[in-house]
């Protein structure tokens, strides 16, 4: 009878993925039982998947921590090791005795009377349920650490993937867009234009190759740490007596070995545009700004993250440091016309530029519809540029002193410069906006 209960009960803990005891169980939708990792690890993006990997009805991407089922675990463990130590091929050789001691000093498992004996008075001995117990959660840690790792790289992949399609979108948008601005120029000039094409198509090439190898090298990495999971998996299932003696320092080292790649910041140079900016000077004009408002609190009140930004919103630790923020408006709101002005922001880290509806002032949410800028974030060391309806990255370099802005009210749009450069950063689409727009800038204060 308690051989069928046993029975029955290995059968119950058994992974339907590894084939192994359970280990950190969890359940899913459609009560079926699965290690933790073993179902993250399934699925190609490591994370829940999508169907149950038995009966591929849908799941939820969420599981249940199976408590009933990590208690049968540790009860069948438990089991294993009495059994183990209860077998008569576990007695001394010399003594008859059941050996209950493990030495430290020569990995050995004894009875009581080798462990009081002369050759190992002296050394660390501890009960072997206590080694066995004290191996099974080192497994376990480790196996926990790595399990962390592969995720996190695996989230620098979607990242790098993530990064090599908005480079690819931005390349064609840039290029669309430098075409368009230099087929408004009288006289043309085509020399300059395609000067700016050739640089811009040799250096994104050169770019797309780094992000690529970047890409490979993530993939492969994470394959590593997934074979050393995989090993110390096996290990975890291995009979007592092998687990007892074994000695996992130098496999816990290579995992430890095995660093995690960061992603790429690609960035674009660009060669000045002397044509486009000396067509935006004709239309220069004094902005005068006033209704200058000082808030001292949170930036996500001003800055919408979950909209700008292509990462979680707690992923930024700039979100959660408080500082001042000054916003302001321009005096006058424009209609009819063409307008230029420039705004210095050479001692600012981070800032918002660009034009706005009148009722989007009511808010200051940079990230909400009504509001048409061009935004520079800062995380860490690196700077990004980003514009706002609709939110798009643009992988230059952040303008090192003044900005200039370009107002074209009858085509709808608004365009920006690196005046320092006299390099284009970005135009909207004309047709845009058709209302009424007020110049608007934010900064923050470091």
């Amino acid at each position: 009878m308690e051989s069928d209960i046993l029975q029955t009960s290995q059968e119950a803990l058994t992974c339907l993925i590894c084939r192994g005891i359970f280990m950190d169980p969890v359940l899913l939708r459609c009560d079926h039982n699965f290690c933790k990792a073993c179902l993250i690890l399934s699925s190609e993006d490591i994370r829940i998947p999508d169907l149950c990997p038995e009966c591929r009805e849908p799941s939820p991407r969420m599981f249940i921590n199976h408590i009933t089922m990590k208690t049968l675990e540790s009860t069948a463990r438990e089991h294993r090791i009495m059994k183990y130590l209860s077998s008569e091929d576990h007695k001394c050789v010399i003594h008859r005795e059941r050996k209950t001691k493990f030495c430290g000093k020569s990995s050995a498992l004894l009875c009581q009377l080798c462990s009081d004996s002369q050759d190992h008075r002296g050394h660390r001995h501890c009960t072997i349920e206590l080694r066995v117990t004290k191996q099974m959660l080192k497994l376990e840690k480790q196996m926990a650490s790595l399990l962390q790792k592969i995720q996190a790289q695996q989230k620098n992949v979607n990242a790098e993937r993530r990064t090599i399609r908005g480079w690819l979108d931005f390349l064609t948008l840039r290029e669309e867009m430098i075409r368009s601005e230099y087929s408004k120029l009288y006289p043309p000039n085509d020399e300059e234009e395609n000067q700016q094409m050739e640089f811009m198509k040799n250096q994104s090439n050169t770019i797309l190759d780094e992000l690529k190898k970047s890409e490979a090298m993530m993939v492969h990495k994470r394959s590593q740490l997934i074979e050393l999971y995989q090993e110390l998996k096996a290990m975890s299932q291995k009979p007592y007596e092998v687990l007892l003696l074994q000695d996992l320092d130098d496999l816990f080292r290579r995992s430890e070995l095995v660093q995690l790649t960061q992603c790429m910041k690609p960035k674009l140079s660009v060669l000045p545009n002397t044509g486009l900016a000396a067509r935006f000077n004709h239309f220069q004009v004094k902005i005068f700004f006033q209704n200058l408002v000082l808030f001292d609190c949170q930036p996500r009140r001003f800055f919408n993250f979950r909209r700008l930004s292509f990462r979680p919103r707690n992923d930024i630790p700039f979100l959660d440091v408080p500082g001042s923020y000054r916003t302001s408006w321009g005096a006058e709101s424009f209609t009819t016309g063409k307008y230029y002005w420039e705004l210095d922001l050479k001692d600012h880290e981070q800032w918002a530029v660009g034009v706005c509806y009148n009722f989007w002032l009511r808010n200051f949410d940079i990230g909400s519809e009504g509001a048409f800028l061009l935004v520079c974030l800062k995380d860490g060391d690196v700077y990004s540029l980003l514009t706002t309806c609709p939110s798009l990255h643009h992988y230059i370099e952040k303008p090192a002193g003044r900005v200039g802005v370009f107002l074209d009210c009858e085509g709808g749009y608004v365009s920006f410069l690196d005046v320092a450069k006299s390099s284009f950063i970005y135009s909207y689409c004309p047709g845009t906006f058709y209302y009424t727009v007020r110049p608007y800038y934010c900064t923050v204060c470091t």
